[in-house]
């Protein structure tokens, strides 16, 4: 409910602050008193466009702020959704800087328009007396026949599933297009990994084959030099072996007089020994180095293997081409686990698919069952409010797949006149008569679900005497089960009200203001009584305003 509506600059309105009750508030005053200018100014917290040249002061911004006492927790979900703090009490704000930049606010946390506007429409419903646009809505003409159906958990459980089939069905979409590109690959990627799993690389295979293979290439000069080396160290006279010896056998003979000597003949000892291991590893080495042309050939055509793939798949060494066949694999893996996810999805959204057809059956089965009461209670009200001949007519029709409701589609057909054939209610209801019939939906939906507070905007043009009494004992009604702010011309209507707001105009150092007051008991009964007979009512006009109050 809107407890609190503040308006600083907008308009005619310099600063005023308007706090509603619960129930029924009634808003009166002159014609061209500003009770438009407070329709407009909150139109602003509702997200609609804003612009400066309605300013009070051109050279101040503009700032309207609505206090919303909140009982409904389904609307925390809302709140979050957006990521907003909800609390009992929340606010809404909305400020139009001087040269026309527009900020919204939700407890203090910025949002934009679109936010703004779509968490207002949850706390606030205008209806003025051209108001087509909701009635004409599928999801509103669904709206009243769900409200007496009583299937809210079966309902939530259903637009849950089919969540998530809509999800299930993306998922599926997604995985059969990935397999289908994985197919349309899977011949040229099973050839290639083929390719290189028969060609059974190993990691440093190159590096030793690319070894061998100089090795092989060059043996005559590798056993050429060998032998030479080794003719040096040990074959040649002198060799270097025997030099070494006789100088060994020149400082063995003195080193007993001096210790450095003795060291200098234990280094040359060991030498001799290294060189003496260095020869029998170089006539080694020379005797297992052979010319081998069978074996040349085979690292030949092993090491153009390696290299025909390296260049094919553009990599350097065996080891990325062992990485692209871990690749290959895993692709062709994945194929086949993909087919099996497809398969198992396949089935899981089918018997989804049975299940919600099957909940949207008994949907279905409770709307038709509604249909009936809520042509029947509207017929009733519309009869109260002056329109004994009117109907309206719910047709309910298959819908061509499923879909967020079910497998219903709700046309709201209406007739105000015996004999005349039910129509689309834009096509056939006058301003009055769609002001009364949804005077007649709203109150319906408020005995049965969670409404927001309502503004009827002047819905009460072209009635009078009797027809405007039930209307406002409808609208008081209605004011019963939600907060409802009627701006009327309408004395009948105004009577009803618990609280009863009176706008008016002030003229102040040459400029006019607009400002409201709540009414007391005596000055409400001055009010209607105006509102019978004009200015200086007489006593059969307070007379009469007293018995409409009661």
């Amino acid at each position: 409910m809107l407890q609190k509506l503040s308006i600083r600059n907008y308009a005619l309105i310099d600063s005023l602050d308007i706090e509603f009750d619960k129930g029924l508030n009634i808003i009166t005053g002159e014609t061209g008193a500003g009770k438009s200018i407070i329709l407009g100014a909150l139109s602003l917290i509702l997200g609609q466009r804003a612009e400066s040249k309605y300013f009070f002061n051109q050279d101040k911004k503009c700032v309207i702020e609505g206090n919303f006492l909140l009982a409904d927790e389904n609307l925390r979900i809302l709140f979050e959704e957006q990521d907003l703090d909800f609390f009992n009490e929340n606010i809404l704000r909305r400020e139009i800087s001087i040269d026309g930049k527009s900020r919204a606010f939700i407890n203090d946390t910025p949002v934009n328009l679109t936010i703004l506007k779509q968490i207002g429409e949850k706390l606030i419903d205008i209806h003025s007396q051209h108001a087509t646009q909701e009635v004409n809505d599928a999801d509103f003409q669904l709206l009243i026949v769900d409200a007496l159906a009583s299937h809210t958990a079966l309902l939530f459980e259903y637009r849950t599933g089919f969540k998530k089939l809509k999800q299930d069905y993306s998922r599926l979409k997604k995985l059969i297009s990935e397999a289908d590109e994985a197919r349309s690959k899977q011949d040229y990627e099973q050839f290639l990994f083929n390719e290189l799993e028969q060609a059974n690389l190993k990691e440093t295979e190159q590096e030793d084959l690319e070894l061998e293979l100089e090795r092989l290439t060059h043996a005559e000069t590798i056993k050429r030099g060998l032998l030479t080396a080794n003719g040096l160290l040990s074959e040649s006279e002198p060799s270097a072996i025997q030099l070494l010896k006789e100088s060994s056998l020149q400082l063995q003979g003195i080193e007993k007089f001096d210790p450095a000597i003795n060291v200098l003949f234990e280094r040359l000892r060991s030498a001799i020994i290294e060189i003496k291991d260095i020869a029998d590893e170089t006539a080694s080495i020379e005797s297992n180095t052979l010319h081998n042309a069978e074996r040349l050939e085979t690292i030949s055509e092993r090491l153009d293997l390696f290299y025909s793939l390296q260049q094919k798949h553009r990599v350097a060494n065996n080891t990325e081409l062992l990485a692209i066949q871990e690749q290959l694999e895993n692709n062709l893996n994945q194929l086949l686990s993909s087919n099996e996810a497809i398969e198992k999805l396949t089935k899981e959204t089918e018997k989804l698919k049975q299940d919600l057809i099957k909940q949207a059956g008994q949907l279905s089965l409770n709307r038709k069952k509604a249909i009936k009461l809520v042509e029947e209670q509207t017929a009733s009200t519309l009869k109260k409010v002056g329109m004994p001949n009117a109907k309206l007519i719910l047709e309910q029709k298959p819908a061509a797949e499923l879909n967020k409701d079910g497998l219903d589609e709700i046309a709201l057909l209406f007739t105000a006149n015996a004999g005349q054939a039910p129509a689309p209610v834009n096509k056939v209801a006058s301003g009055g008569e769609l002001s009364r019939l949804m005077l007649a939906i709203k109150g319906l939906l408020a005995k049965h679900t969670s409404l927001p507070t309502i503004i009827f905007d002047e819905i009460d043009t072209g009635i009078s005497g009797e027809t405007a009494l039930k209307v406002g004992e409808v609208i008081a009604e209605l004011g019963a089960n939600m907060q409802v702010i009627s701006i009327t011309h309408l004395p009948q209507i105004a009577a009803k009200g618990k609280s009863h707001y009176f706008v008016h105009k002030n003229e102040n150092g040459g400029k006019t203001t607009t400002a409201i007051r709540k009414l007391k008991q005596e000055e409400r009964i001055g009010a209607i009584a105006e509102m019978l007979s004009g200015k200086n009512p007489g006593a059969s006009a307070i007379e009469n305003a007293k018995e409409l109050l009661g």
